[in-house]
């Protein structure tokens, strides 16, 4: 199959009230990757600043430039979803709003690419981020890795090079709990990491919060690994069998009250641990259940299947939904 140099490459760039970073996101990618066969792909996730303004302005003047407007807020999963699902070249290039991966280091996953692989992944040389995302990340790294066994790519970020197909194929499976970096695995061995820079936001916010981050990490966690569920099972097993020997050395007069008492509320705090463990796979599985779609669009330049619509809203000259 061929790289994305012969091919080209959508460039999706999810956007939530980045009204400061998107002009400057456009400018980098147009210097660095124009001479590619380019469309660049960004998805307004519900922003209330002037974020799809600016967007509106810029495929005003580049039929290079593809929009996707939600309908409201459904979350960066859903915002790169869509791009991906739309996008019309063969490769997608991933790429934040707040630019913090310098555009230039796309050429190192092009290269990478253009041996073979159906996705590379860029890892940060140096993370310029606050302490608690450093050391969060190596956590959660640490844990999917090492104690869950889920085969994600060692320092793997969303600044990703992935042939379309795969993409789609991906997004198209609607998991409760996705997860793009632990899916890819599932679906393919073409995969691979390559080391680029990183640099500090210069513009604007994080949108991702703390809360995001740990209900994402237990999505991971719960969703892509059985570990934490086996655990669980033969700890209630050893409960059990603490709780009947337990009982059967009271019936016998072998244990004094408290020694029983003891045991009753380590079998209570097991049974506790056991049940926490349960709601949160129970969660897991009612994620898979029917919901309404990952996302909804209002306004595009582009067609959009109407399962993805919620409402038709035509703005601008030339723009249709």
């Amino acid at each position: 199959m061929s790289g994305p140099v012969s091919t080209g490459m959508t460039a999706v760039v999810p956007c939530f009230n980045e009204a400061d970073n998107v002009e400057h996101a456009y400018r980098e990618i147009v210097t660095e990757l124009g001479g590619h066969d380019l469309e660049v792909l960004f998805v307004d996730d519900g922003s209330s600043d002037g974020t799809l303004e600016t967007v509106r302005a810029l495929a005003r003047t580049d039929p290079r430039v593809q929009y996707l407007s939600f309908t409201r807020n459904f979350g960066f999963e859903a915002a790169f979803s869509a791009g991906y699902r739309y996008a019309s070249r063969p490769w997608i290039l991933h790429i934040d709003a707040d630019v913090q991966f310098p555009v230039a280091e796309a050429h190192k996953l092009v290269a990478a690419a253009e041996s073979g692989q159906d996705a590379v992944f860029g890892v940060r040389e140096t993370r310029h981020d606050p302490l608690v995302r450093r050391v969060g990340a190596r956590f959660y790294h640490f844990v999917a890795r090492r104690v869950l066994g889920i085969e994600i790519p060692p320092g793997a970020t969303t600044f990703r090079l992935v042939r379309a197909e795969l993409a789609r194929a991906i997004v198209d499976l609607r998991l409760g709990t996705p997860y793009f970096l632990a899916t890819v695995p599932r679906l393919t061995n073409r995969y691979s990491t390559v080391p680029v820079a990183h640099r500090a936001r210069e513009r604007g916010g994080s949108k991702l919060h703390f809360r995001w981050l740990v209900g994402h990490a237990m999505g991971l966690f719960f969703g892509f690994s059985k570990r934490m569920a086996t655990a669980a099972s033969l700890l209630a097993l050893f409960a059990a069998a603490v709780a009947g020997l337990g009982a059967a050395g009271a019936a016998a007069g072998l244990l004094r009250t408290d020694v029983v008492a003891t045991v009753v509320l380590g079998v209570l705090l097991a049974v506790l641990g056991v049940l926490a463990v349960a709601v949160r796979y129970l969660v897991a599985v009612g994620a898979g259940q029917a919901r309404p779609a990952l996302f909804y669009v209002r306004e595009s330049t582009m067609p959009v299947d109407p399962a993805d619509r919620l409402m038709t809203e035509r703005i601008g000259e030339g723009v249709r939904s």
